[in-house]
């Protein structure tokens, strides 16, 4: 699939559409194989437990910025 002349649309048409595009898709439409799915849970359950840190973006990009 392509889309032709998608710079004739103004931003707020191209917000829009992706809005439509977003909201058409369900969790059916999205497969886990197992090993993503196990690795979700074990994610959520380490957020469920505190043993986890959570960081800002800035604090993400000024520790990238550092060991670059």
């Amino acid at each position: 699939m392509t889309i032709k002349d998608l710079s004739k649309f103004s931003a707020a048409e191209k917000i829009d559409l992706a809005e439509q595009i977003w909201d058409s898709i369900t969790k059916e439409d999205i497969l886990l194989n197992n090993e993503i799915e196990h690795e979700l849970d074990y994610r959520l359950s380490l957020i469920e437990e505190k043993k986890t840190t959570f960081y800002s973006w800035d604090e993400v990009k000024s520790h990238l910025k550092k060991i670059r």
